[in-house]
């Protein structure tokens, strides 16, 4: 762990957005020709309270200073809840896919990837997974610190077009971000959205599928949204051995949940029936599922026909809603699994951003 992680307090007049801490890297595997950086920046948690988050930007070709170029803002998949598994830090070892990074440097754009909340900076608690509201708020603070840097960096003019992309739960918080653009981030220029695989509706979801995969990313889920919303009783429904497990979870990666809680979520749980609890119905209605807003830019949503870790009827009737409440949306399904449906449909997102990018400008 460098020192570019060590905590930094922030105070609660620094505006979202605003850069904390920025630090040139060396990103593995991607061409001498890159520039990158890690960036620590101001965001805000599920409550309003300012935070420190951490993410990367990266930019391949140098361009003029009268250029704007667009910035994507690529969300990841689940990493894990703590440990060295941001993916700031795995860009740097290597550990950190590629292929979506490559092929929008490929277009010469800008990228900027969120660690999101907790992940990076040590001794904040674990990962905040599926609080959608703080990742809104950090993908969209990243956008904007990423303007600031490519400002200070002398790389374009602001603002830029920005365009958000991710998959699985990064296409959740892509989404996320759009149904809060107008309400948190009016002033950013967001023409459009590509999410794959997401997971509309983590509650129903855990409660259609036990055991598997969805058994250690439930248990997951309930220690990310306990911390999000620490001042709710969420933890109460865990018995003593629950407790225990939660805390030796709260520092592990994605793989090794996955490896080591197999048991299904109320094996952990004083009830057989955890998320059916008043205040967990509460948090998983109104804090983790989509479509309750509407994006005001187009929308596309795909996934593979044959995704057992996200069932493509998750991301089907976001889409369906999405038609429901007005919003230009489009899909595309792929005959492939959860893995493979990722890779595939590079080349249909790369033609979807092309086209938002060309689309009006939003910001206010």
């Amino acid at each position: 762990m460098t020192e570019f992680y060590a905590p930094m307090p922030v105070e609660r007049k620094r505006r979202p957005g605003s850069l904390l801490r920025t630090q040139p890297v060396s990103v593995r595997y991607l061409s001498d020709h890159t520039r990158a950086w890690r960036i620590a920046y101001v965001s805000n948690d599920s409550r309003g309270e300012r935070i420190p988050v951490t993410g990367t930007v990266i930019t391949s070709n140098p361009v003029t200073e009268s250029a704007t170029t667009p910035i994507v803002v690529y969300c990841t998949s689940f990493h894990g809840l703590g440990g060295e598994c941001a993916p700031s830090q795995q860009l740097v070892t290597g550990g950190e896919a590629l292929d979506q990074i490559q092929a929008v440097l490929d277009q010469g754009w800008m990228v900027a990837i969120p660690d999101g909340e907790n992940l990076g900076i040590p001794g904040l608690g674990p990962h905040t997974f599926l609080a959608s509201r703080a990742a809104a708020h950090v993908t969209l603070d990243l956008a904007r610190a990423a303007q600031a840097l490519s400002d200070s960096a002398h790389v374009c003019q602001s603002p830029a077009p920005i365009v958000l992309w991710g998959y699985g739960d990064g296409g959740r918080a892509a989404v996320w971000a759009g149904e809060h653009h107008r309400a948190y981030a009016p002033d950013l220029d967001l023409r459009g959205i590509a999410a794959g695989a997401v997971v509309s509706d983590p509650g129903a979801l855990v409660r259609s599928r036990r055991g598997g995969p969805w058994s250690a990313l439930a248990l997951a889920g309930l220690i990310g949204l306990s911390r999000a919303y620490h001042h709710l009783p969420l933890r109460h429904i865990l018995t003593e051995d629950g407790l225990r497990v939660a805390q030796q979870a709260e520092t592990l990666s994605a793989a090794v949940l996955l490896d080591q809680f197999r048991q299904p979520l109320e094996h952990w749980c004083k009830h057989p029936y955890p998320w059916d609890d008043p205040v967990w119905r509460y948090v998983l209605t109104n804090e983790s599922r989509s479509g309750a807003g509407a994006p005001e830019v187009p929308v596309h949503l795909y996934h593979g026909s044959a995704d057992r870790v996200v069932p493509v009827e998750s991301g089907s009737g976001l889409f369906g809603e999405y038609q429901r409440r007005g919003v230009s949306v489009s899909w595309c399904e792929y005959d492939a699994n959860h893995f493979r449906a990722a890779i595939d449909s590079i080349p249909d997102v790369m033609e979807a951003l092309a086209g938002f990018l060309q689309g009006p400008r939003t910001s206010r």
